[in-house]
């Protein structure tokens, strides 16, 4: 059976250990997800199985910097790996960036079209060479899934997305996100055996994040994915690798179900380590106690019985306590003063750009001490209506305002800095007058400690970053937090974190997510972007998708009776209508009628008024017209 394994790895990043013993075994078509706290080593993980970080082993060498253990795989095995976006040539389109996964077969096509034209010309034994490499060839083409390009093309597209418009953009003049799903969809058309995605759902939506999942279970290679949306590992993967203190657990099943092991692990842990507690006590009593015996009655055998019992103590393997509660961000988030009732609200708000309408005539109402979270696909205006809250958007129509006292803290979903220079203490001290201790202390609370203080903004990673902005945000008082995407760069220990404190929070929360798992957690209500405008659902994702779900079968798998219903209903209101208009169109011909005889009277009693006699003739000429087509409608009706 195919299978990627790693055993007893060590990987040192210069002369820094970022993994000490690493050890697991991955089968063919297996879907696995690792997990960790940020900096735990996971995409190092990736790159050693994509190639692009390798193992520096010298054999017998046990010097600090020099790696260990293997890796082992099919040597033909293929690998694509989702998070450095390669360099392509400039003028490239999307449509010829998802083309180059079809290199090869393309390759194989040319050849035959060669063969082809060379066959017209060839007899004897050189055309039963040539047309036996054809044949070679045209089996390859069809292995390679030459007559499928298409369909896998299609697939894709429509999956994540990609509509005409978008194919002939410039590859080189998209945003980071969309090259990263561009990216994306030719690692899934390119259908490597081991899939490698790290954060894959970043920047999808949530019909594309579904769709990924349904396509990734079918999926007949291997998928090991890093992610912190712990909705799409319950949904994708079935066996969890944990990255802890730089060594590594396997767990069977999905997130849920590593949770609950871990759980049940941790429990057993601690009541095997009270147990040895208690064992190591009564020893060391035991030892104290003989010592004590051996002095006073001078007598060497209890001497020997406390060296006996001290030796097998020294002999046992310790069991560590378990740490039910890690180091984390320290959130503690008061509201100020309450704001009131009306703390949101958008009346008749209409918002249009060049080529696209986003709202119109919308309304939307979020009242103190809600959780509500805002959904909707990508461009369907979620972060224009949080631009609009703040002012950096004005609306086309209505109005879109903050209520009475709301004092808001935004977190922005790409997190700005004003000096990228600065530190970490010095961003945080910049906009605000306070004391470097109480800096620092306040700092400590998101996992800033002692030197990390120091470092500058630029060199943070994407979980520092909003860490640094929470700080910031959260060091004055608010009753309103706006957030857009809070969870994308934090860890799931972070997010957690994040949920519990945002739980205690007593304002109101409105916020931009397609973590559903953070949704089910947090919100109360869902509004989603619909028609054109804001459509409530009173529950969390959970909720909102099985109503969705629902509506779905019964607009799509309506009862043959229902339908037979319906049919008979039409053919009786049509029969209704059509009777309707024969009895109209008599009415106008009677109408009109009279109308065309009342003129006839008219001409004949004004016969020397030359004008008014033109007038009346030029009348009834448009009055025999109009009865001549709603007699023709009538004879239709008829038939």
């Amino acid at each position: 059976m195919f299978e990627l394994s790693f055993n007893n790895v060590q990987k040192y990043m210069d002369t820094t250990l970022v993994l000490k013993n690493i050890t697991f075994q991955v089968y063919a078509g297996e879907k696995v997800g690792i997990v960790g706290v940020n900096g735990s080593g996971k995409s190092t993980i990736l790159k050693l199985i994509a190639g692009i970080e390798t193992l520096n082993c010298y054999p017998g060498s046990w010097s600090k910097g020099y790696d260990d253990g293997y890796i082992s795989m099919p040597r033909e095995a293929t690998t694509a790996y989702l998070d450095q976006i390669p360099d392509y040539s400039e003028g490239l389109k999307v449509l010829d960036i998802l083309n180059l996964a079809f290199e090869e077969v393309y390759e194989i096509e040319k050849q035959m079209r060669d063969l082809e034209s060379k066959m017209k010309s060839l007899e004897g034994c050189l055309l039963d060479k040539t047309l036996k490499r054809y044949g070679q060839l045209s089996q390859l083409f069809e292995v390679k899934g030459g007559y499928e390009i298409e369909e896998k093309l299609s697939r894709v597209c429509k999956g994540l997305k990609f509509d005409e418009s978008f194919l002939e953009k410039n590859f080189a003049l998209l945003s980071g996100g969309e090259k990263t799903t561009v990216v994306l969809g030719k690692l899934l058309i390119d259908n490597p055996d081991i899939l490698l995605l790290d954060e894959p759902t970043n920047h999808l939506d949530m019909d594309s994040i579904e769709w990924l999942e349904d396509y990734l279970k079918t999926y007949k290679g291997i998928v090991i994915v890093v992610s912190h949306d712990r909705y799409f590992l319950d949904n994708v993967v079935t066996k969890i690798i944990e990255i802890e203190d730089m060594e590594s657990k396997t767990y069977k099943g999905n997130y849920s179900a590593y949770v609950n092991q871990k759980e049940e692990e941790m429990l057993l842990q601690y009541e095997d380590f009270r147990e040895q507690q208690k064992q190591i006590n009564a020893m060391e009593k035991a030892v104290k106690d003989l010592r004590d015996w051996a002095q006073r009655a001078d007598n060497n055998k209890f001497f020997k019985r406390a060296a006996s019992i001290q030796k097998r103590l020294d002999k046992i393997e310790r069991i560590d306590r378990p740490i039910f509660e890690k180091q984390n961000m320290k959130l503690n988030l008061k509201a100020a003063q309450r704001s009131g009732k009306e703390t949101i609200k958008a009346l008749g708000v209409s918002k249009s750009f060049v080529d696209k309408d986003l709202f119109i005539e919308a309304d939307l109402m979020i009242n103190f001490g809600e959780r509500v979270a805002l959904i909707g696909p990508n461009g369907s205006g979620k972060t224009t209506l949080l631009k609009m809250l703040l002012g950096e958007e004005k609306p086309d129509g209505g109005k879109v305002e903050l209520g009475a006292n709301v004092m808001a803290a935004y977190l922005p979903q790409k997190l700005t800095f004003l000096d990228e220079e600065l530190t970490v203490l010095e961003a945080f001290r910049n906009d605000v007058f306070i004391l470097e201790g109480k800096a620092r202390e306040h700092l400590s609370k998101f996992m800033f400690y002692g030197s990390s203080v120091f470092k500058k903004v630029k060199h943070l990673s994407g979980g520092e970053r909003i860490r640094l902005k929470l700080a910031q945000l959260l060091y004055n008082d608010v009753n309103l937090l706006i957030l857009d995407e809070p969870t994308n760069h934090l860890d799931i220990d972070s997010i957690e974190t994040f949920e519990e404190a945002l739980e205690e929070f007593k304002g109101t929360i409105f916020f931009i997510s397609h973590d559903r798992y953070f949704i089910n957690k947090v919100s109360q209500r869902v509004i989603a972007i619909e028609d054109y405008g804001f459509k409530s659902y009173p529950g969390n994702y959970d909720y909102y998708k099985n109503l969705k779900d629902q509506q779905s079968v019964e607009t799509h798998q309506e009862p043959v009776e229902k339908k037979e219903k319906t049919k008979r209903t039409r053919t009786i209101d049509e029969e209704k209508q059509k009777e309707s208009r024969m009895v109209k169109a008599e009415g106008q011909i009677e109408a009109l009628e009279n109308k065309i005889k009342e003129i006839d009277l008219a001409m004949s009693e004004c016969q020397s008024q030359y004008e008014e006699l033109n007038r009346l003739h030029n009348e009834r000429d448009e009055l025999s017209k109009e009865l001549e087509k709603v007699i023709e409608q009538w004879v239709v009706l008829n038939d």
